[in-house]
């Protein structure tokens, strides 16, 4: 069964060992998720981040409350990291974090490859929608904290690396 993909790119004005900083503090991840998704880490806080940790939210989609846990598959700061749900609404997600540094800026790169229950349509109106969403108000907020920064596209593809997008 195919997966779905969702790419987001943003350059921001600070150095790549801030940017990964704040992406490694778990509690920034509550700053960055939309008030109605009602996100409520479950870990004790801080997370000590590192390839392995689970994270434990609850959520809300559309109403419904969700548990939703999460791996720390690959920890490579501060280039890049990636979570996986091990337990939530999808069938598949993998989200892969990338960050390029370029002197004092720095390219955020964001790769979810997803699969949603319920087929197609489900995707199409309720998910993809607010995936939309979702990445929007991140961007926002990440500018709200960092400040804004021009640079050149993100690279094609984002240079990600080959085979961490399966869902086994």
């Amino acid at each position: 069964m195919k997966l779905n993909r969702l790419e987001r790119s943003l350059w921001l004005p600070s150095p790549l060992e801030e940017v990964f900083a704040f992406f490694a503090d778990a509690r920034n991840l509550e700053r960055l998720t939309p008030p109605w998704l009602g996100f409520t880490i479950l870990n004790p806080t801080p997370v000590a981040m590192e390839e392995g940790v689970r994270i434990d939210y609850r959520i809300r989609l559309h109403g419904i409350p969700v548990r939703w846990q999460s791996r720390i598959a690959v920890w490579d700061p501060p280039h890049r990291f990636v979570d996986r749900q091990t337990r939530g609404p999808y069938r598949a997600w993998i989200h892969e974090h990338r960050f390029l540094a370029d002197g004092d800026r720095t390219l955020v790169l964001d790769r979810v490859d997803y699969r949603v229950p319920g087929g197609e349509l489900v995707r199409r109106f309720l998910v993809e929608p607010d995936l939309r969403r979702i990445f929007a108000y991140r961007h926002r907020r990440l500018v709200d904290h960092f400040g804004s920064a021009t640079g050149p596209p993100a690279p094609a593809g984002f240079a990600f690396r080959e085979g961490i997008t399966d869902a086994s």
